[in-house]
């Protein structure tokens, strides 16, 4: 039988590619292009076969259309794309009433499977809806079930309320901790549970969270019960918000630390008061001073008196510690009674020294008038174990703008007025001086760098003749230390001589200068040996207290061969008056080596007449203070030139010379000759100065010898 038109079409394959060519990418589907062409190819020998069969089953093309679907090629394009490649390649057997029934029967069973498939995707989908909503239904009853179970139950307070404030649920442990019934809340705002106790600013946050602003806050806070009583909290308060992000309600949990919050009380009153006195302790004195400096304005000022109870330590020596306990407790409620009040703190800072602290000073006069007020309830009596005990006080007091100071200032000043009051004699208030602090500053600055001074031989000696009045020649001269500071130019021995004393340097500081007077005596010696010169040298009551002096003073004079009678030592009243023992015994073992002893400053000191005839002293200096008196050119002070008078009797009758210091101008000269005073000095006849201008002093007497001089 010979073929059909159809067989002289393309075959099943050439269809299948230009069918794949037709609809790739028509549909979402994830076959390659290998893949898809042998997908198609079965269908294709399935068309090209029924194309050419006698007997036409349309339902071959229906299966193809479904084939599709099932594919996934459900998109209108895919439909369109394989209908027009299948009128192309089949030719004849399109024209034909079995090609045109091939192509119907591929639509509609395409349509078919797709309206099916759409179908049972329609049921899946409302059948995971109903399920979804069965389960959503089932977990929000469960979720409401356990929030039930937990508001109820909890052992905490949970309120909930809504952004006005209008409380709208609560729970039962709130009820019980606050004393109301739900119903009695449920008529309540938030605003009235306001509390006195509150911490400043917690209002303003809890609007800022109601505003959407915050999330969270956490917060300890106080309030009223229903019958009075407070009770303290901890506070978590939280933000709910609605689907669009809106505030709606706020909750908050609440829990009870009444105990917790006594607790604390008590513990941080421990920490912040004495326990002897119960006054605040010195934490307490500086957490509030330094928030008083932190706040205070242009205009604040603040004070401080501090104050130290005087002979403290005896009370405790001789009564016992428990009667010390009880005196500083008598004076912590005298203080606490006199001086505290309004803006006035008073604490004890440690043993006997409590401080009173004003807040807003009206100025130093109101800050001397608590001193005074404090130092009189101090010395009131008290009973302590069968004895009345005074006591005194002495108190330091600091006044000053708030602005310009810090608490550490505050009580260094203090510290150093309470010193002054003490060392002025105690039982008494001392304020602050600006400028007598740098003074001690400096004197401090100017003791620790004394030991550095002297090995970096920043001292030197300078000078003064001493001039016999009879004739007005040089017949001696002083040595008097210098100390050349390299930032506070030269210094007289007035600025760090005591400070020496003090520090115990006076003796190697002393030895060094008479070392050096020795040596430039002796030179000056050598250089004119027919002038008598004397060269005096201080010596302190430490030098002298010093059990190798006399060695030293031996050494020095071996070693610089100075004549021994040409040296003078001069030694203050203090250093010899009254003293019976090694002070006596040093003074003879040195006029033993040969060398002249003055009494320097006479008249100032012991003035033991009788133990000064037994000293072997052979001159008395005058103190300036008694030469000062006749200066005056008109007349002389009629008691100082007596005095003068009297010591120069006195000096004579014990065959000792007399120098008189101070002479400072030609009148005082010519009444201390006329009173029969052996020697001067003083700027009347010269500064101290350079050993070159002694020189030039010692070449005049050398070359005019006085007829007096031998």
């Amino acid at each position: 039988m010979p073929p059909g038109p159809a067989a002289r079409r393309p075959g099943a394959r050439q269809l299948a590619k230009a069918w794949a060519q037709a609809i790739a990418g028509t549909s979402f589907v994830s076959m390659g292009r290998r893949e898809l062409e042998s997908f198609l190819t079965d269908l294709a020998e399935q068309l090209v076969a029924t194309a050419a069969v006698e007997t036409f089953d349309p339902e071959v093309g229906y299966k193809v259309g479904a084939a599709l679907v099932d594919a996934h090629f459900t998109q209108p394009a895919s439909l369109d794309h394989t209908l027009r490649t299948l009128n192309e390649h089949l030719g004849g057997t399109v024209g034909s009433a079995r090609g045109q029934a091939l192509q119907g029967a591929l639509a509609a069973g395409f349509a078919q499977a797709l309206r099916d498939r759409t179908l049972v995707e329609q049921e899946e989908i409302r059948a995971a809806a109903m399920l979804a909503h069965s389960e959503a239904e089932a977990a929000r009853w469960a979720s409401e079930a356990r929030f039930q179970a937990v508001f109820a139950g909890a052992v905490i307070g949970i309120v909930i309320a809504d952004i006005e404030g209008q409380v709208i649920d609560v729970n039962q442990t709130t009820c019980d901790m606050l004393g109301y019934t739900q119903e009695e809340f449920r008529e309540l705002t938030v605003n009235e549970f306001i509390h006195p106790e509150d911490a400043p600013g917690i209002w303003d946050a809890y609007r800022e969270l109601t505003r959407g602003e915050r999330e969270h806050i956490r917060l300890e806070k106080p309030y009223y019960r229903k019958d009075g009583t407070a009770v303290w909290t901890d506070l978590a308060v939280s933000l709910i918000r609605d689907q669009d992000g809106q505030p709606q309600y706020v909750v908050t949990m609440v829990e009870d630390i009444t105990e917790r919050h006594h607790l604390q009380t008590r513990l941080r009153h421990q920490a912040l008061h004495d326990p002897l006195t119960q006054l605040p302790n010195r934490t307490l004195f500086f957490e509030r001073l330094g928030q008083i400096l932190e706040d205070a304005g242009e205009d604040a000022r603040v004070g401080i008196c501090y104050l130290d109870v005087d002979g403290f330590k005896m009370i405790n020596d001789t009564l016992g510690h428990d009667m010390g306990d009880y005196l500083l407790l008598a004076v912590a409620r005298k203080l606490h009674s006199s001086v505290c009040g309004p803006g006035q703190l008073v604490a004890r800072t440690g043993g006997d020294e409590f401080v009173v602290l004003v807040e807003r000073s009206a100025g130093p006069e109101q800050l001397v008038d608590i001193a005074e007020a404090a130092l009189a309830a101090v010395r009131a009596p008290v009973q302590l174990g069968g004895h009345e005990i005074t006591v005194s006080a002495s108190v330091g007091v600091v006044e000053r703008a708030a602005h310009t100071t810090s608490a550490t200032e505050l009580m260094k000043a203090a510290d150093t007025t309470l010193h002054w009051a003490k060392r002025d004699g105690k039982n008494r208030w001392a304020l602050f001086d600006a400028d007598r602090h740098a003074r001690e500053v400096t004197k401090f600055e100017l003791s620790a760098s004394l030991p550095a001074a002297l090995e970096r031989r920043e001292f030197l000696v300078e000078y003064q003749p001493l001039v016999r009045l009879e004739d007005e020649t040089v017949m001696g001269v002083e040595a008097l230390v210098r100390w050349r500071h390299p930032t506070l130019g030269l210094l007289g021995p007035d600025r760090f001589i005591e400070l020496s004393e003090e520090t115990g340097l006076i003796v190697p500081l002393g030895q060094w200068v008479l070392g050096e007077a020795c040596r430039q005596a002796a030179a000056w010696q050598r250089q004119y040996p027919q002038v008598d010169l004397v060269t005096s040298v201080n010596l302190a009551v430490r030098q002298v207290q010093d059990p190798n002096i006399v060695a030293a003073v031996n050494a020095i004079l071996e070693e610089t061969g100075l004549d021994p009678s040409s040296l003078q030592l001069e030694l203050t009243e203090s250093a010899v008056m009254g003293s019976p023992g090694q002070p006596l015994q040093t003074l003879h073992a040195l006029a033993d080596l040969g060398v002249r002893i003055a009494i320097d400053d006479f008249g100032t000191g012991y003035s033991n007449l009788a133990y000064l005839r037994s000293l072997p002293v052979h001159s008395l200096k005058l103190a300036g203070s008694f030469v000062a008196g006749l200066r005056p050119p008109d007349s002389p002070d009629p008691v100082d030139k007596e005095i003068v008078a009297t010591l120069i009797k006195l000096a004579h009758t014990l065959h000792l010379t007399v120098t008189a210091e101070g002479v400072e101008t030609s009148e005082q000269a010519a009444r201390l000759r006329a009173l029969g005073c052996d020697t001067a000095q003083g700027w009347h006849y010269a500064m101290p100065g350079s050993p070159d201008q002694v020189v030039a002093l010692l070449k005049a007497a050398a070359r005019e010898p006085s007829p007096a001089a031998g």
